[in-house]
C-alpha cells in the first residue's frame, strides 16, 4: 500500500518535530588548522576549596537553578562532579558531525519524563557547561543540558569548588 507523501509527513512529524538540526555559529578559530606550538594535552593543577551541593525542587528550570547557584555561591571555577534526580522534560544538544565547524542537533522532549542519572561538567569564569545522561525506561539520552530541562521530583547536583586554577582554555576550541 502506497501512502500519499503529505500523510506520510503527517505520520512523521511528531518524531521529527524532536529534533533540529543546527550549524553552531562560525567563529574565525572554530576552522583554523591545529598549532604545532600548542601542545597535545595540557594539564593543570589545583584543589577543591569547597564542595556546594544544589537542590532543585519541583517545576523549576534545571540548568537556570544551577547558574542561580553558581552566581549565589560566588563560584568562578569548578567541576560538576554529580547530579541526580528526574526530570519533567528535557532539552539536549549533541555534536552532529565530524569536521569543523562544529554542527549540533538540539532534541526538545518538554513532555518526556526521565530519571537523572548523571551530571557532569565544569564552572569556568563562572560559566555553566553541564551534561547530563537521561533514561527514560525504554532509551537512554546523554548530551548538553540546555533551557526547558524542568525538574520533576528534584534535583540534586554537587559543584567542587577550584580556587588556584586558570580553566580559561579547556572550552576554548581555538587552542588547538
Amino acid at each position: 500500500m502506497k501512502l500519499p507523501i503529505a500523510l506520510l509527513m503527517l505520520m512523521l512529524a511528531p518524531a521529527m518535530a524532536a529534533q533540529t538540526i543546527t550549524t553552531t555559529p562560525t567563529a574565525p578559530s572554530d576552522s583554523k588548522p591545529n598549532d604545532p606550538s600548542v601542545p597535545d594535552v595540557y594539564a593543570t593543577t589545583g584543589q577543591f576549596e569547597r564542595v556546594v551541593v544544589m537542590r532543585m525542587k519541583f517545576g523549576t528550570d534545571l540548568l537556570a537553578d544551577i547558574q542561580k547557584s553558581v552566581a549565589d555561591e560566588h563560584i568562578k571555577n569548578g567541576i560538576i562532579l554529580t547530579g541526580i534526580g528526574s526530570v519533567r522534560g528535557y532539552r539536549v544538544h549533541q555534536v552532529y558531525n565530524r569536521d569543523l565547524p562544529t554542527r549540533n542537533i538540539f532534541t526538545a522532549e518538554p513532555n518526556t519524563p526521565a530519571d537523572l542519572d548523571s551530571v557532569s561538567g565544569y564552572v569556568i569564569n563562572g560559566k555553566v557547561h553541564a551534561h547530563m545522561v537521561l533514561g527514560t525506561g525504554d532509551k537512554t539520552i546523554a548530551g548538553h543540558l540546555e533551557p526547558g530541562t524542568e525538574v520533576f521530583t528534584y534535583a540534586v547536583v554537587t559543584v567542587g569548588v577550584l580556587s588556584g586554577v586558570d580553566l580559561s582554555r579547556v572550552e576554548d576550541k581555538g587552542y588547538r
